[in-house]
């Protein structure tokens, strides 16, 4: 029975993992290494690499400050709300991304709540960089605490009181105790965090209106050529983010290794 659960997961694998990657990097290669160069150095793939950077970096940083500060005080601090609070940071899985999209062009767009104030002070969130950013912020948002929220958990609050007790501030205590403490377990929802930003498709499709060049980020491009029938470019440009999912994978694994060490000393503390 061991063998065949063995066999039947490596098979599963096999199927509808391995293959799928290396099918990519085969299309991708097609026409050869110039082929595949000549694809990823068009004007709008590099717009799209470049925005897809772009939003990814500015969510992430977000996320960090945002999902830190939440998770400190939900892990170490008791205040009314605190369930209300944690809800909200899960509120993102539960809700699809096309939904979130599209909420932001009801909010935001044209004929949106704000649409009419924003447009008569010139400031254009829909269809531009600012509503791709604030999509990808909705959907990367629970990463960064999700990972935290248990490990500040399990190491409860005694390093921190006992710092404060020797006279050091709260800035001080969160800088030189908190943060340390956790350094594995933020680098492992940071890593999430970009991974899950680069590779989003569903809120970001509805807010950014596809415009080629300017508002495609690289998983938008890829429908484009793929739909044009450029299929070598498609696969060129989607084999830049298995890449990214390979490194990511790598780093995840390490940081994995690393973050289940920080718990088991935590509990052993």
């Amino acid at each position: 029975m061991r063998i065949l659960l063995i066999a039947l997961a490596l098979g599963f694998f096999a199927l509808f993992v391995f293959l799928p990657l290396v099918v990519v990097f085969v299309e991708a290669l097609q026409q050869g290494i110039a082929g595949f160069i000549a694809a990823i150095v068009e004007p709008d793939v590099l717009s799209a690499v470049r925005l897809t950077l772009i939003a990814a970096a500015i969510s992430v940083a977000a996320n960090l400050v945002v999902g830190v500060a939440a998770a400190w005080a939900i892990a170490k601090f008791d205040f009314v709300g605190k369930s209300l609070l944690i809800t909200l940071i899960d509120l993102p899985f539960s809700v699809s991304p096309v939904v979130a999209g599209l909420v932001y062009v009801l909010l935001f767009g044209a004929q949106g709540y704000f649409g009419s104030f924003l447009q008569a002070h010139g400031i254009t969130i829909v269809f531009a960089l600012p509503g791709i950013v604030l999509a990808t912020i909705f959907v990367t948002f629970p990463f960064v605490a999700r990972e935290l929220i248990p490990l500040m958990q399990a190491q409860g609050r005694g390093d921190e009181e006992a710092a404060l007790s020797l006279g050091a501030s709260g800035f001080k205590t969160f800088v030189l105790v908190t943060l340390p403490n956790v350094k594995w377990a933020l680098l492992y929802g940071v890593l999430l965090c970009n991974a899950r930003a680069m590779g989003e498709f569903g809120a970001v499709a509805v807010v950014s209106g596809k415009i080629r060049g300017q508002t495609n980020t690289m998983p938008l491009q890829v429908e484009i050529l793929y739909n044009e029938y450029a299929f070598t470019a498609a696969f060129a440009v989607a084999s830049m983010l298995a890449l990214l999912a390979l490194v990511t994978l790598a780093l995840k694994t390490f940081l994995e290794w690393r973050f289940d060490d920080e718990i088991r000393a935590s509990n052993g503390h």
